[in-house]
């Protein structure tokens, strides 16, 4: 319970109104009496509860909270395959006396990066005793998001290696003649592979082939799908024993590889 009561003093002739407030412990009934005016305990808890440094009232910041970063999707894993070859399956790539027969070569079927990003399922015939060397060289081609144009076996073009070239396809048996010369490629062994024939043409003196690879030159600009020297391409079939036909020095074949 609070009591207050008053007494009057003179100061200076002046008469001051002096409140005595006294608390008595333990008491709940804090009606003040009449005319006593406000409460003093009641006015400092008014005062209290309205400021704006009072812990009570202070609204905590909220904490920051970065979006979550979107996952990139997941790309298909790279897959591939073997299968014997028969005559009938090598079509107009192959006839009798040509360096090696069906026994000696495999289709491989493996995956590849397209050119605008996605992934696609070639096939390539090679010979039988370089397709573990293959198949990891274009699987670390698929690791580096190398893109290739087309992957598909040169007897969808009859044979003909121009038109394969034209159509910027990436092969490999065929059992032809070396490339202005006389005497069987080493594409009728099955070892040697072209890999995007626009981008990586064959260079001899004025002659470039296929003819629109003209637009691919100049090795310094390097672009997508291009075989320059030192690259993950050049490494990855390299370091497996192959040589490449952009090193030459008599002439340059940029898309080839024999191993």
């Amino acid at each position: 319970m609070v009591r207050s009561s008053a007494r009057r003093v003179r100061q200076g002739g002046v008469a001051v109104a002096i409140f005595t407030t006294i608390a008595l412990a333990g008491c709940t009934d804090a009606t003040p009496p009449a005319g006593a005016g406000p409460r003093p305990a009641d006015t400092k808890h008014s005062v209290a509860t309205s400021s704006s440094t009072s812990p009570e009232t202070t609204t905590p910041s909220m904490p920051t909270r970065t979006p979550p970063t979107a996952p990139e999707p997941s790309r298909p894993a790279f897959t591939s395959s073997v299968e014997p070859v028969t005559a009938e399956r090598l079509g107009a790539t192959w006839r009798t006396g040509c360096p090696v027969g069906p026994e000696a070569l495999r289709l491989v079927s493996l995956t590849y990066v397209t050119f605008d990003g996605g992934t696609a399922t070639g096939e390539l015939i090679i010979a039988a005793d370089l397709v573990d060397d293959v198949v990891d060289a274009f699987a670390e081609l698929y690791a580096a998001r190398f893109p290739i144009r087309r992957m598909t076996t040169i007897d969808a073009y009859g044979g003909d290696d121009d038109a394969s070239m034209a159509d910027d396809n990436t092969s490999a048996f065929n059992c032809r003649e070396v490339t202005g010369g006389t005497g069987f490629s080493q594409h009728a062994h099955g070892v040697a592979i072209d890999i995007n024939p626009r981008e990586n043409p064959y260079v001899r003196g004025e002659v470039v082939l296929p003819p629109d690879g003209v637009d691919y030159l100049d090795r310094a600009r390097g672009r997508a799908g291009m075989i320059l020297d030192g690259d993950p391409v050049v490494r990855a079939f390299t370091s497996r024993g192959f040589e490449w036909g952009g090193a030459w020095t008599t002439l340059k074949d940029y898309q080839h590889f024999e191993g």
